[in-house]
């Protein structure tokens, strides 16, 4: 059986359905009733089979697997040039992390028998949802920007959903998503609302500790838009303490785009930025409210962690820098590289600190 959802804040608990609510009546995110665990020790990195991907990690989740490519376990490799580790998050089927919250996303939409799910996304969300609805057969309504990179736009459109394009912010965007929702249009397979997601996203951190010969690196550098790799990565190395796999927890630290920075302002931090002026760059990260805002800096405040806002210049050096070292990455994903280089000389992280970086999305994206 599905498993059920309930709220944090007031304890609600909502049956599995395919029309269970999107958020509680609180205005509270959901999560499962459910938090499996692992029975028995871990095996070594060469002992498991990886070949079901993420999946591989199905005594974590509280979704069974319906809709997949087997897709996960992408490579963790040195980048010495930057003193750390790389998590290739591009090679995933549609370019992207996305995939891992998508998978298990619309597994969770098979699971309730849902026929149609809505999503909203600058890009990389919706054409995961779009490409995994297709695997599943079930129909699709993504709200993107109006100036959507076409790239994406065409990702979306040719799994067969259907695009709908709203001019104004990102934010007119979910608005006009979460609208469509509420009139009962379809399932709202939300990246940064539906727990479902960061169900997906939290094997980012399972992954990390396998192939480190489950341990933890010291720090973690990820870019936070909804912060829903942020928060999956919180998730996951949460679990693995809990379950006594590891026994501690990476320095999380963030990396946002000036300009659209709502935690670093929270945190009372600074733009790199002399001026102060936003940039267009990390259009993937452009996000003012994030919907669980107030977990992200729980997390930044459980991990010791930080985040910092980074303007234009440091970005499209980082990203030059990565298409030289043979990183072929969309703009976006620059951002984080770009923070760590940041954090490095704010001290933030020790000389022979062993950090992580996950690169998000692919260049191919961008044409």
């Amino acid at each position: 059986m599905p498993a059920d959802l309930t709220c944090p804040n007031c304890d609600v608990v909502y049956e599995a359905g395919p029309n269970e609510p999107w958020r509680c009546n609180c205005g509270h995110a959901l999560e499962f009733t459910e938090r499996p665990h692992p029975q028995g020790d871990p095996l070594p990195l060469h002992s498991l089979d990886t070949t079901e991907g993420l999946w591989t990690f199905f005594e974590f989740l509280p979704i069974e697997k319906h809709v997949t490519f087997h897709e996960g376990f992408t490579p963790l490799v040195e980048a010495p040039e930057w003193d750390a580790q790389f998590k290739l998050e591009y090679v995933f089927p549609t370019g992207s992390f996305k995939d891992r919250g998508a998978t298990t996303t619309l597994s969770r939409a098979v699971e309730l028998g849902v026929d149609k799910v809505i999503e909203d996304s600058s890009g990389n969300a919706g054409a995961a949802i779009a490409t995994y609805a297709a695997r599943a057969g079930i129909e699709a309504d993504i709200y993107v920007p109006a100036d959507v990179k076409q790239s994406k736009l065409m990702t979306i459109q040719r799994a067969d959903a259907r695009p709908v394009r709203i001019e104004g912010s990102r934010q007119d965007v979910t608005d006009a998503c979460i609208d469509a929702v509420e009139g009962g249009e379809g399932w709202y397979a939300s990246h940064a609302w539906n727990p479902a997601f960061y169900a997906g996203t939290m094997t980012f951190a399972f992954e990390i500790a396998a192939q480190q010969g489950w341990t933890v690196p010291d720090a973690v550098v990820l870019p936070i838009g909804h912060g829903t790799l942020f928060l999956g990565a919180y998730r996951g190395f949460s679990l693995l303490e809990e379950a006594g796999i590891t026994d501690g927890m990476p320095q999380l630290l963030g990396a946002q785009a000036a300009g659209y920075a709502p935690i670093v302002d929270e945190l009372g931090g600074a733009t790199t930025d002399e001026d102060g002026e936003g940039t267009d760059i990390a259009d993937g990260i452009k996000i003012t409210e994030p919907a669980r805002k107030d977990e992200i800096l729980a997390a930044i405040e459980a991990t010791d962690g930080d985040a910092i806002a980074l303007g234009s210049d440091p970005v499209e050096t980082a990203l030059d820098r990565l298409h030289r070292g043979g990183f072929y990455v969309e703009p976006t994903c620059a951002v984080a590289p770009a923070a760590l280089e940041e954090y490095r000389e704010r001290s933030a992280l020790e000389e022979d600190a062993d950090v992580v970086v996950p690169l998000t999305g692919s260049g191919l994206k961008t044409l």
